[in-house]
């Protein structure tokens, strides 16, 4: 797979091999255990000298493909998975962290991170400094002063700001740290963090991987003795990813390439769109040449991403009446669909959280998080166009 191209990855990837009767799709295994005439064998297999599945809370065959495409996809030695994003993203934090440990991270992460941040983590005694997210000076003094764990989102949920993957990494490395990256919003496609030095990319897999907002699951890839921990401690936390839901993920990753560079494509023209309008206050998107982390983001990125924010002019009571006269679009949370998503973050991405913590957290309660599609653009643009004209 190192010699292939994402596109082609993404439909091969963990297919390579023959299915059970032949099939040219991956079967979907539902069941629970595996059996074995010889003990030999079985016990080979439980320890892990053998390939082979024993159960499938451990493993399974069907979400064994999915695994091998995020694997080749993120360039990684090994890869698991799990029920959800959260269950990738808090799995991972909590097999690093014990009491006494200090993670260092951002304030724009995923509404979910930041409350494993704010409330969970400090319930356990474990240490955590969440800093400005553009300062990068800030983090890397932070990171200097003790590490065991960063954990970085780029570009951020919701409101897309960029971070410098190389320079953070190279400082943790420095330390000793272990990098952890969530790569939702970019996607494979976009951005791989382990060749920017880090050690662990991770993945809302309900989001871009899937592409259809049916299947629900998250996704961990990087160095293998890495996963091989986190993965120790989801097999007994139980968080595990089942066979329908990876065999959904898996599929819908075959049209991966296609659906983001179209939606690459239609975000920038979107973003440029709303910026040019008198009703629109501010866009979030990393690739206008006026976001403050474009630089950063062309240097890392080879796509943009489908994913956006802006903030209107007149406030909350102005984002309402837009919305709920957008036709091309479900408002509703999650992202990454073939259809066009749309909402506030305080229904969205940072529900979680109170107002307050959103404020604290650099989140107004006017902001739009808008996930385009892959519908035509034109007539995203003049949805948009029609909405603004009802302000």
């Amino acid at each position: 797979m190192d010699k292939l191209q994402k596109g082609t990855i993404s439909v091969w990837g963990g297919e390579t091999e023959r299915f059970p009767g032949g099939t040219t799709t991956p079967p979907i295994i539902n069941s629970v255990t595996y059996a074995y005439d010889d003990l030999d064998e079985w016990y080979d297999v439980a320890i892990g000298k053998q390939s082979g599945h024993i159960y499938s809370r451990n493993t399974n065959p069907t979400v064994a493909v999915l695994e091998e495409k995020i694997k080749a996809l993120e360039g990684a030695e090994a890869a698991t998975s799990f029920a959800t994003g959260m269950g990738a993203i808090s799995n991972t934090l909590f097999a690093f962290l014990q009491a006494g440990k200090r993670v260092v991270s951002l304030k724009d992460t995923y509404g979910g991170t930041s409350k494993i941040f704010l409330d969970f983590l400090p319930a356990y005694n474990i240490d955590v400094k969440l800093c400005d997210t553009t300062n990068h000076e800030e983090i890397e003094a932070e990171i200097e002063k003790g590490c065991d764990l960063l954990y970085l989102e780029t570009p951020t949920n919701p409101t897309l700001k960029v971070v410098d993957i190389k320079r953070l990494a190279t400082a943790a490395k420095k330390i000793g740290a272990v990098v952890v990256v969530d790569n939702t919003f970019a996607t494979p496609i976009n951005q791989n963090p382990l060749s920017l030095g880090a050690d662990l990319v991770l993945h809302s897999a309900t989001k871009f991987l899937c592409g259809h907002s049916d299947a629900m699951g998250g996704v961990l890839a990087g160095k293998a003795e890495l996963v091989k921990k986190v993965f120790q401690f989801r097999e007994i936390n139980g968080a595990s990813l089942q066979a329908e839901p990876a065999y959904l993920i898996a599929r819908g990753m075959k049209t991966l390439e296609l659906r983001i560079e179209r939606q690459n494509k239609s975000a920038m023209q979107i973003a440029r769109f709303l910026a040019e309008q008198d009703k629109v206050e501010v866009v979030y998107y990393p690739g206008l040449e006026t976001h403050p982390g474009y630089e950063i983001a062309k240097s890392q990125m080879s796509g943009f991403g489908g994913m956006m924010s802006f903030s209107l002019k007149g406030g909350y009571e102005n984002v309402k009446v837009f919305l709920q006269n957008l036709k091309l679009v479900h408002l509703a949370a999650s992202l990454g669909s073939v259809s066009t998503l749309a909402g506030p973050p305080r229904t969205t991405s940072h529900v979680e959280l109170t107002e307050e913590q959103r404020r604290l957290l650099g989140i107004p309660e006017g902001l739009i998080r808008y996930s385009v599609g892959i519908e035509n653009v034109e007539d995203l643009i003049v949805d948009i166009k029609q909405a603004l004209a009802n302000i």
